[in-house]
């Protein structure tokens, strides 16, 4: 399989924030991160309270995330980031120990971009930053939909429900449920005979539609709604 291309440049270095209760995880991230071109580290925090306070002084474009932190847990955290005004622009990165981690689910569900677990080498976390930064969710990794598929299955009982889905078109359902399978643009086209540029026009359209943040949202969208079964 050929690696995920890369997101395209920008004239502005990406601007990240960790926030993490231990200083040494903080301290490895910092080193990986500010040496890496076109990427800075601009604040960090040893809890959830002070990354909403680190957010908002500092404007980050992407958010490291712990999940289990004192005085506000990442989950929380993550909520109060992506919900807060002017940082509406600000993606967030769940970072995790176990692929097992019950509270991955309901990171994305606050409102979080992708997750990635702690032990992922240099490589992958940088390009998960690129692509947060880029506007995009992490959600490609088969452990992500395995994930998301075990914990939408243990909050069906709070599932929309099929009405949510009538603004969508039919094209778009099906797109949507491409989506929550974990495809990127490029599989999604190939699975429905479209072109990738085609694709993204129905992923972006059906987002307006169903007000989801990003394509992580549109992944929970897709299991709470029953496009995608666990």
């Amino acid at each position: 399989m050929n690696p995920p291309p890369a997101p395209a440049p920008r004239a502005s270095p990406i601007r990240v924030l960790l926030a993490d209760d231990q200083a040494l995880v903080r301290s490895g991230f910092t080193l990986l991160l500010d040496s890496e071109e076109g990427i800075t580290v601009v604040g960090q925090a040893a809890d959830g309270a002070e990354a909403v306070e680190r957010a908002l002084a500092t404007r980050p474009d992407v958010v490291l995330m712990d999940i289990r932190m004192p005085v506000l847990d990442g989950i929380a955290a993550t909520a109060r980031i992506v919900s807060t005004r002017g940082l509406e622009h600000v993606r967030v990165l769940v970072l995790t120990t176990y692929d097992t981690d019950a509270h991955v689910y309901e990171a994305l569900r606050a409102g979080a971009s992708g997750f990635l677990l702690k032990d992922a080498g240099p490589a992958e976390l940088l390009h998960a930053v690129r692509v947060l930064a880029a506007g995009d969710a992490l959600i490609a990794p088969s452990i992500t939909r395995r994930l998301i598929a075990r914990f939408a299955a243990a909050g069906a009982a709070a599932a929309v429900g099929q009405e949510r889905l009538a603004v969508l078109t039919a094209r778009e359902r099906e797109v949507v449920a491409l989506v929550g399978r974990g495809m990127s643009n490029e599989e999604i086209g190939a699975e429905l005979f479209l072109s990738p540029a085609t694709a993204r026009t129905h992923v972006s359209h059906a987002m307006v539609k169903l007000a989801a943040r990003d394509r992580a949202q549109l992944v929970v969208i897709a299991y709470q709604t029953g496009l995608v079964g666990p």
